[in-house]
């Protein structure tokens, strides 16, 4: 299961080319090598995580590469669910939605069945069950729709506030580690951001 982008590739490769030569034609020549060599790097970032399946909502069924994939990815967010449930495929339409929006989250979804060891772990009972990992950290769960309202008529902002709240996803102002470049005409972003807190909890490989 794919999410789709609200640009497609050639819209995008434009789009870089146009930023590109803004920066090119800025009359300072330091700070246009500069900007040159961030707006690369910031795309080659972005092509690094579109390639890794970023602004995407893709489905895994190796279990080690669940692990593995929650362990190296900054932020992560795995729907444990299990085929022909209704509120699971309730799930599964808003976080499609929400994968191409918030493009630095790797968003993902695992069937029970396959992944019994990280069933038993976690201690899923209830589906469907959504963890927001934060560099390998399980920050938290959403499980079942008990934070959602309690109904299957939900909106995707609703689940889209739960995520926000727990850092697992973020608006590019909202995040308070945020560089920004700046040239004359273009603004380019890049994000670092932080670890976990103590209260968290990990997985004990």
């Amino acid at each position: 299961m794919h999410g789709t982008g609200s640009h497609s590739d050639i819209d995008d490769d434009e789009l870089f080319a146009e930023l590109e030569a803004e920066i090119e034609n800025d009359d300072n020549a330091a700070v246009r090598e500069r900007g040159i060599q961030q707006f690369k790097q910031e795309m080659e970032r972005l092509k690094k995580l579109k390639e890794n399946g970023h602004g995407r909502y893709d489905e895994i069924l190796e279990e080690k590469l669940v692990l593995q994939t929650t362990i190296q990815e900054p932020l992560c967010i795995v729907h444990f669910y299990m085929p022909n449930f209704r509120r699971c495929t309730i799930m599964d339409k808003h976080l499609e939605r929400l994968a191409p929006k918030y493009f630095n989250t790797r968003f993902l979804r695992v069937c029970v069945e396959n992944v019994p060891f990280l069933v038993e772990k976690l201690g899923i009972k209830v589906l469907p069950a959504v963890y927001c990992f934060v560099k390998g950290v399980a920050k938290t769960r959403l499980v079942g729709f008990e934070d959602l309202g309690n109904k299957d008529n939900f909106e995707t902002s609703v689940l889209e506030r739960k995520l926000l709240d727990t850092g697992v996803i973020k608006h590019e102002q909202d995040d308070a580690s945020q560089h920004t470049y700046t040239t004359a005409t273009t603004t380019v972003r890049q994000n670092v951001r932080g670890g976990p807190s103590k209260d968290d909890f990990e997985f004990d490989l």
